[in-house]
């Protein structure tokens, strides 16, 4: 690995450093505290800033690899506490989707012990409590304005906060793998952000432009103790590899995360478009990896596959019946898709396939025991 071009304008010297690290179940908190430090995070993030904790619910069930894990949200908390932050500037906030639940997300992945621990108070971004407002963005972007004429509305409360994203390594089907840049997708949009499917590299591209302007600090720590590899977010075969990644940079901690799971980074339209704009380092070539720089070699081989749901999203987004899109995802019919998602994902996939497979990670790994025990 090669250090960051100092050509690149309006990045620090932490971006384009990726720190990575084994890690188990009986030293993961001082392993995430371990590989925060090395990729900066005291540096990143300014002292004293109310600090968003972007956690990752994509299901509602408990499914490795699936969510933000609860020795994640853990580990991060208490550096964050032993560097100076007080509880009450940690906020972890994370808004619903249209098939997920984020509450009961929170309950069955065992964040909730996680957050009564340290005092925290979760922020649940479509409460009518929580205030969204348009947002004129400095930067020029590639898609939202287009997918919302009316305006981009984004919490008013993320502004002039700092953000840590807290996503797992997983392979998606839309983006091919999902990350740091993908976690803001559930929270700076709201509800309607599946219409964004449609051009979702770009518009990752320009969450994450809209987030350089907001955000006084970004950062992210990523869990791969237990990765996922199939049609993600969800329906995936869960794998123990037991590493962390962090980084102040979004950009090359999803490139690392990419590459290590067979993936070439620069072929994945989000990562190669950030990149262009200087908006991080997608090159892993350009990229300093720190601590257990060996984890950046691994080729897990990962796939993508499809669903049956995957193909009929596709087929709406891209597909025989993009004509219909709108009709059918922003009319008064648009809960028919929602209910044959959650038809498919909760009442015919998890109990087939998905509990059995969190049941058989849990029963016979260590991070199924860590598990229970945060329970």
């Amino acid at each position: 690995m090669t250090d960051t071009p100092d050509a690149v304008q309006g990045l620090t010297p932490l971006h384009g450093r990726v720190a990575a690290v084994w890690t188990r179940p009986e030293t993961v908190l001082d392993d995430i505290q371990r590989v925060m430090e090395l990729a900066g995070y005291t540096e990143a993030l300014p002292a004293g800033i109310d600090t968003l904790l972007k956690i990752n619910i994509s299901w509602h069930h408990y499914y490795p690899a699936c969510s933000t894990t609860a020795w994640q949200f853990d580990g991060v908390t208490r550096a964050m506490l032993e560097a100076g932050w007080q509880p009450e500037q940690l906020i972890p906030a994370q808004n619903a989707t249209v098939v997920v639940d984020p509450k009961l997300g929170s309950v069955n992945n065992h964040l909730v012990s996680v957050a009564d621990k340290y005092g925290l108070e979760f922020v649940w971004l479509y409460e009518p409590d929580v205030k969204w407002i348009i947002y004129e963005p400095e930067s020029e972007l590639l898609a939202l304005p287009d997918i919302y004429p009316d305006g981009i509305e984004i919490p008013e409360m993320f502004i002039g906060k700092s953000a840590i994203h807290l996503p797992t390594v997983k392979t998606h089907v839309f983006t091919t793998t999902t990350g740091a840049m993908k976690n803001a997708f559930g929270g700076l949009l709201n509800n309607n952000r599946h219409w964004c499917h449609t051009r979702i590299h770009e518009a990752l591209v320009d969450l994450l432009a809209i987030q350089q302007e907001i955000h006084p600090g970004l950062f992210a720590v990523m869990d791969g103790t237990i990765a996922g590899s199939g049609p993600g977010p969800r329906c995936m075969v869960p794998q123990v590899k037991n590493v962390l990644l962090a980084s102040a940079d979004q950009v090359a901690i999803d490139a690392i995360a990419a590459k290590i799971m067979g993936f070439d980074p620069l072929s994945l339209d989000y990562i190669r478009l950030a990149s262009e704009r200087g908006l991080g380092i997608g090159d892993p070539e350009q990229i300093e990896v720190v601590g257990d720089e060996e984890i950046a070699e691994q080729n897990w081989g990962f796939e993508v596959g499809e669903t049956f749901a995957s193909r009929g999203q596709k087929c709406i987004y891209h597909g025989c019946l993009k004509p219909f899109e709108k009709l059918l995802l922003r009319t008064a019919i648009a809960p028919w898709s929602y209910a044959a998602s959650r038809v498919y994902h909760d009442a015919w996939w998890f109990p087939r396939y998905g509990r059995p497979r969190a049941q058989k990670i849990i029963e016979t790994t260590g991070w199924g025991e860590l598990f229970k025990q945060y329970g």
